[in-house]
């Protein structure tokens, strides 16, 4: 694994409480050499990059194309597959309750294997059920509905840890790394996401007892890479949120966060800088959403393009996300988030545009569409990081899990909006109706952009 270089930690002994283990968190205060500090954050970063790749291993078959492709198999309805992609945005409403929560726990490892662990095993009872479907007596609709309603309390359930987690890697990773070393995770997270779902894919394919018992046998492989995945946060340096404030975040703020200490705000209302960031973030979410469920559908339905086209260009897709996003990374380490933001916004911004005049001749096939997805890949590649990474400079240490978990409330709400508003202009307009939806997310992701002249990100 590529080595991250660690920032020069100071030249005196820190004090620092409940940091190294999860062990360590009902201990007594230790004083690690700086040395051992930044062995603790190499060795933690180590962890959470092989988090990323088993995390995304569970991913594959827990959502995607694997999911959807079991529902139609059991005969899902349309209404089925709105559910299915609004419930993940909709979940993100619980983040506050689970931070305020996670705020009152003692070890953000412990909350953690709490929340994401129990919610990765509620996949073991679907997986028992499709495997086992023939001898318990489980009909198709049944399963439908058994899916949802796990897909729905492991969301929940995540959502209530998904603050916390977050809070916990910014503590962990440097600011000035933060670029380079998101991206490295990133691009990790994406080869492996590259490689297994065509394997995952083939298996179910595949498999003997045919596609809905082989999906099952695959669901229960990605269960156990979901909880190895966990088990490499054990290996993380533990924070108790209690001791936010304390001696390792104090030592932060002397050392990284200097600029941005003196001008934290006691109440997130009264924090304006965030509060711009909002209006950015949520009405970036409804610009986005009210196209981006609809151009698989459009190529499906209205071009009548093989299934496989458009797995293919969605490999594309993800291959220059995965190639691209270091680059911008370390980019974003030099320019700052707010600059790639802004600049790489507007031509996302465009790219609906580019939908307009597509058709199913030969030209757009084997070139037009290939480049339209490889050039969505890589400039979305910029925006999923520095979305991430301006959150995380401007969220003050104190309480930084409320932070998060508000930004992913507004942003779920916003983004189940859109879709919802896409999903009325598609169905009811006439046969133009989608490409004027193009054009409206299009208008709407350039207004969105504006606010982020007025966030100041620190030390840009």
């Amino acid at each position: 694994m590529t080595s991250v270089p660690i920032e020069t930690a100071a030249p005196v002994a820190l004090e620092i409480t409940q940091i190294i283990t999860p062990q360590s968190a009902l201990a007594p205060t230790v004083k690690p050499s700086p040395q051992a500090y930044k062995d603790g954050i190499r060795t933690s970063l180590r962890a959470s990059t092989l988090d990323a790749v088993f995390a995304t291993v569970f991913g594959v078959a827990t959502g995607g194309i694997l999911l959807s492709n079991f529902l139609l198999e059991l005969g899902a309805s349309p209404v089925v597959f709105g559910m299915l992609s609004s419930i993940p945005m909709l979940v993100n409403l619980v983040q506050p309750l689970g931070a305020y929560l996670s705020e009152r726990s003692s070890s953000r490892f412990y909350y953690s294997l709490r929340t994401h662990g129990i919610a990765r095993l509620l996949w073991l009872i679907l997986g028992i059920g499709i495997i086992g479907s023939s001898w318990i007596g489980l009909t198709s609709g049944q399963l439908v509905l058994l899916t949802l309603l796990v897909v729905l309390f492991s969301g929940l359930l995540g959502g209530l840890g998904s603050a916390s987690w977050l809070s916990w890697l910014a503590t962990i990773v440097p600011r000035r790394l933060r670029g380079r070393y998101f991206g490295l995770r990133n691009s990790a997270a994406s080869l492996t996401n590259l490689l297994c779902v065509p394997v995952a894919g083939l298996a179910v394919s595949h498999w003997f007892g045919g596609t809905l018992q082989g999906y099952g046998v695959v669901l229960l492989v990605a269960i156990v890479f979901g909880l190895i995945s966990l088990g490499c946060q054990y290996f993380q340096m533990d924070m108790n949120p209690a001791l936010q404030n304390s001696s390792l975040v104090k030592y932060q703020q002397s050392s990284e966060y200097a600029a941005t200490s003196k001008n934290e705000c006691t109440s997130i209302w009264s924090n304006s800088n965030f509060l711009k960031f909002l209006l950015y973030y949520g009405f970036w979410m409804l610009a986005v959403n009210l196209s981006a469920p609809f151009f698989n559908f459009y190529m499906l339905d209205r071009l009548k393009l093989d299934v496989s086209y458009v797995t293919l260009y969605g490999s594309l897709q993800a291959g220059a996300n995965m190639l691209l996003i270091v680059l911008w990374g370390k980019l974003a380490d030099k320019i700052g988030n707010r600059r790639i933001l802004m600049l790489i916004g507007i031509l996302v911004a465009l790219t609906p545009l580019l939908w307009m005049g597509v058709s199913a001749n030969t030209w757009n096939i084997l070139l037009w569409l290939p480049l339209l997805h490889i050039f969505t890949g890589g400039t979305w590649a910029a925006i999923d990081l520095c979305n991430n990474n301006i959150q995380l400079g401007i969220a003050p240490l104190k309480n930084q899990s409320i932070y998060f978990a508000i930004a992913s409330a507004v942003a779920g709400v916003s983004g189940a909006l859109g879709s919802t508003i896409g999903g009325f202009i598609a169905q009811f307009a006439e046969q133009g109706g989608l490409l004027g939806l193009f054009a409206l997310s299009s208008v709407c992701r350039l207004v969105a952009i504006a606010p982020l002249i007025f966030v100041k990100e620190p030390h840009e």
